[in-house]
């Protein structure tokens, strides 16, 4: 391959290309979301049927409020739900990301996706006391309502992922 080749076929993502239909890339990525999709609704019906016994939470997470930011940031990123994330990173190659409009909706969508967080980050800064009240007793409700989250969340996410990956591999 040329260097020109190669300049052109690393910039091309840069400029609103998207892999052709049909294409080995796109059928790549659109695979990656039906086997994603799959086992989030597999994942789901485990889960449902053979829920985790009831325990109180892990002796590192009463750590987690004094950890440091290496700390924390590493634990953020190995607590991913990865199955999300790849889900996400496969929607992204498949984007069409030729206009103003597409790039400024992708942005939109990153910057909604981080959002709670800053905000909450913001809150404890400004007002500590008042928001450590309310987050705790937002994490004691998600904690009571954890099951049922899981559950729910991965079989619609997973139901949507696999129909519209069966659609685009039939189109």
């Amino acid at each position: 391959m040329t260097s020109t080749g190669f300049w052109v076929m690393w910039t091309r993502p840069l400029r609103g290309w998207t892999p052709a239909r049909h294409s080995v890339p796109s059928t790549a990525a659109i695979t990656a979301k039906l086997a994603i999709g799959l086992a989030l609704v597999l994942y789901s019906a485990y889960r449902h049927r053979r829920p985790p016994r009831p325990h109180g939470p892990p002796r590192w997470t009463a750590r987690i409020d004094n950890a440091s930011p290496v700390t924390a940031a590493a634990l953020a990123w190995l607590l991913q739900p990865w199955a999300l994330v790849g889900a996400g990173a496969a929607t992204a190659v498949d984007a069409d990301l030729s206009t103003l409009a597409d790039w400024l909706a992708l942005t939109g969508y990153c910057l909604l996706a981080t959002l709670s967080l800053i905000v909450m980050e913001m809150y404890v800064v400004w007002a500590p006391t008042i928001a450590n009240a309310r987050l705790n007793a937002l994490r004691s409700r998600l904690e009571r309502r954890q099951e049922q989250l899981i559950v729910t969340l991965s079989l619609v996410t997973g139901l949507w992922l696999t129909a519209r990956s069966i659609a685009e591999l039939v189109d």
